[in-house]
């Protein structure tokens, strides 16, 4: 009896200890682009620019552009279009009624410009970067360390834990 109670103990931090060493997945981040302000002309030609900066973009997240007043729109661009201010013909409306959502579809670095009147020249334009999402893995003794930019490794470590648990508590109801 004593063994047993033993091995279930020592089961149990096994189980403990995979748990602990499971992957923590991101979520994807929605941002409101220009936060309360929304999409609209901003009151200085950094605004928008400054705002990017300050966030940090993952495959998977979206971008929500809501127009505060008038109408506006998104044109993703290339950096030459967006440098010059180029008026294209691809652009998506924005109004206050209708919201526009951008997902990125690929790494790297991305344009958008309104292209209503001079709102770009204004600074209704901004770039950013997209990054692939790296996961972390917690160590069991707790120091972080990369993985792969792919959630196959917390499928993978979800299912040697199901598969695990599962073996324990059978091997504890049949012995």
């Amino acid at each position: 009896m004593a063994s047993r109670v033993g091995l279930i103990g020592c089961l149990i931090v096994v189980v403990a200890l995979l748990n602990g060493a499971t992957t923590q997945v991101t979520a994807a981040v929605e941002y409101q682009v220009g936060d309360s302000l929304g999409w609209t002309v901003p009151p200085n030609t950094s605004y928008y620019t400054n705002w990017a900066s300050s966030k940090t973009f993952f495959l998977g997240d979206a971008l929500i552009f809501n127009a505060t007043s008038g109408t506006h729109t998104v044109a993703i661009v290339s950096e030459a279009e967006y440098n010059a201010c180029t008026k294209v013909s691809s652009v998506f409306q924005v109004q206050p009624c209708c919201p526009f959502r951008y997902t990125p579809e690929s790494t790297g670095t991305k344009y958008i410009i309104c292209t209503v009147s001079n709102h770009c020249e204004q600074g209704q334009k901004f770039s950013f970067t997209v990054e692939s999402q790296n996961f972390t893995v917690e160590s069991p003794a707790g120091s972080p360390t990369e993985s792969p930019s792919s959630s196959a490794s917390s499928l993978t470590v979800g299912a040697l834990y199901a598969v695990l648990t599962t073996t324990v508590i059978s091997f504890l109801t049949f012995f």
